[in-house]
């Protein structure tokens, strides 16, 4: 009589690991945990990297937009960011319209709010109403940085060379007849900005507006925040800027969250 076999009972077998992707989670987990950055170096060693493998992988990490490299230091880049997905982004960017809305409101004039990443200048939101407009962008913002306030104060917050390569690449040129006339007299501007001082515009941008910058830093990013204002109106200019001074401390702790947008 034959005798019955008991089955076999099936054993799961164990994944497949691929080394590379582990080591490269790593890497962004180290980069993740400095909110400013840190060096090739530090995040090898944090990810028990050898050094040469580091490198390979945050090369890698960069091109595709998972890093970014800014004065020496790797951060989380944008794709990071949308692996939290886009309903988290349009979160912190809807907190940060409801924040700039309330200062608007206080204040009576349109507030903007604007950041220097990648080598550009990113306006990324404004509040204003009918009755007080913001600025008609009639000439790109990203390509006319040396004219407005706000493209001002951010390009006085890069270092020097940083300053220069922008303006190879977007040069200086007259909008109005109270543009800077030229790139030597912005670099000198630039370089005596105080580090809290607001940058103040007459209708360097455009004819009958006047406007005012406030220097923000989060980490290693540039920001600012400005307003804006009809020229017959720019005796309010200084007393409205000096009330967005007074409260930056307390936008700040709304406002940081803006920088990963």
């Amino acid at each position: 009589m034959a005798t019955a076999i008991a089955p076999q009972t099936a054993t799961p077998s164990a994944p497949t690991l691929i080394g590379s992707v582990q080591r490269a989670l790593r890497l962004l987990e180290a980069a993740g945990s400095h909110e400013d950055g840190a060096p090739a170096k530090q995040l090898a060693r944090e990810a028990g990297l050898a050094l040469p493998t580091a490198y390979h992988l945050l090369r890698t990490l960069t091109y595709e937009g998972y890093l970014r490299r800014e004065n020496g230091v790797f951060v989380l880049g944008d794709a990071a960011g949308r692996l939290a997905g886009g309903g988290a982004v349009q979160n912190r960017r809807t907190k940060i319209e409801d924040s700039l809305a309330l200062w608007r409101d206080a204040i009576g004039v349109p507030v903007y709010f604007a950041i220097y990443r990648e080598g550009e200048i990113q306006l990324v939101a404004v509040a204003d109403t009918p009755a007080a407009p913001a600025v008609d962008e009639w000439a790109d913002f990203r390509d006319t940085g040396h004219a407005h306030a706000i493209g001002q104060c951010l390009l006085s917050q890069l270092d020097e060379k940083s300053r220069q390569d922008h303006l190879d690449r977007h040069p200086v040129d007259a909008l109005t007849p109270y543009t800077v006339r030229n790139r030597q007299v912005l670099m000198e501007r630039l370089g005596g900005m105080g580090r809290m001082e607001p940058l103040i515009e007459h209708q360097e941008y455009a004819l009958g507006t006047v406007c005012a910058a406030i220097p923000i830093t989060a980490g290693s990013t540039a920001a600012a925040m400005a307003i804006s204002l009809p020229l017959h109106q720019a005796n309010r200019l200084l007393p409205a800027v000096e009330q967005l001074r007074k409260e930056i401390g307390r936008l700040l702790s709304s406002l940081a969250f803006s920088i990963s947008i």
